[in-house]
């Protein structure tokens, strides 16, 4: 009970010391994820499926938390920052009094479009795929496997996502709701729920579309976009047949647990790949 509250104590000291914005980002992706729990159990899109499935405490503590920390670090206190003092592109403030809900639509739209060539690319392209088949691994699909990422896939597709607001001086409130934005659609599109948007499925991407991309079958290799579904449509990679994915994952073997994961990317090529 004593560690409990020690851990209680020092969330809530670390909540207190964010700004603002932080505070929003922050509850509004855990608001967002208790919200997505209670749809999976009310309108599930495979029915049975449990909250605690396999590989739950690697996606949520080593992934989302552990992994996401350590990366935040290296991509915003390294990276960027190296950049920046090389560049000093931020102290031009391009950016600075374009309103905030703008530039949230630009990046949102532009890295969207990356993200569709890049998830694309790394389907057909060997060693892109052994960062990328982390990803498709849980055999179970929810709210939370999407955070299944290798840490050199979230490397790459944050510093693309965060480098270029930094580096136009956009104000910080634009990372930390860029941020919120990234990761409850994330959540959205991998969640366990039935939903039916219709027309709006061209457009916008759910799990109507998400979920197939996890399957074993044909939509494994369709369906790369992210938050906007149009690019799939546009050029010819959609997949939105009437009825469900029979089954998820991989159908190769992969290691159970994440530090096996991370390093199982490294594995050497074999003269028959059969990833």
């Amino acid at each position: 009970m004593e560690f409990l509250n020690g851990i209680f104590s020092f969330v809530s000291e670390y909540i207190n010391n964010l700004a603002p914005y932080e505070k929003i980002s922050m509850l509004g992706i855990i608001g967002s994820a208790i919200f997505f729990v209670i749809l999976e159990r009310i309108f599930p899109y495979t029915k049975g499926q449990e909250v605690l499935r396999e590989g739950f405490f690697d996606d949520l503590a080593l992934y989302t938390i552990a992994q996401s920390y350590i990366l935040s670090i290296i991509i915003f206190g390294y990276i960027i920052n190296f950049i920046d003092i090389s560049t000093g592109l931020s102290r031009l403030k391009l950016l600075a009094n374009v309103p905030i809900w703008i530039q949230l639509f630009f990046f949102t739209v532009t890295h969207d479009i990356y993200i569709y060539f890049m998830h694309r690319w790394q389907h057909n392209n060997k060693w892109l795929w052994r960062i990328h088949e982390a990803h498709h691994s849980p055999k179970k699909v929810d709210w939370l496997s999407g955070s299944r990422s290798h840490a050199l896939e979230i490397l790459i597709n944050q510093t693309v996502e965060f480098a270029p607001i930094i580096l136009l001086g956009s104000p910080p409130e634009v990372v930390a709701y860029k941020g919120l934005i990234s990761a409850v659609w994330g959540m959205y599109i991998h969640s366990n729920i039935d939903v039916k948007t219709g027309w709006l499925q061209k457009i916008i991407n759910g799990p109507e579309m998400h979920r197939w991309h996890h399957s074993t079958g044909k939509g494994r290799n369709r369906n790369f976009a992210t938050k906007l579904a149009v690019w799939d449509w546009l050029f010819g990679t959609a997949y939105l047949p009437d009825s469900k994915p029979d089954e998820y994952g991989l159908k190769t073997f992969f290691p159970n647990n994440y530090f096996s994961q991370t390093l199982f990317a490294f594995r050497r090529f074999g003269k028959k790949q059969s990833d």
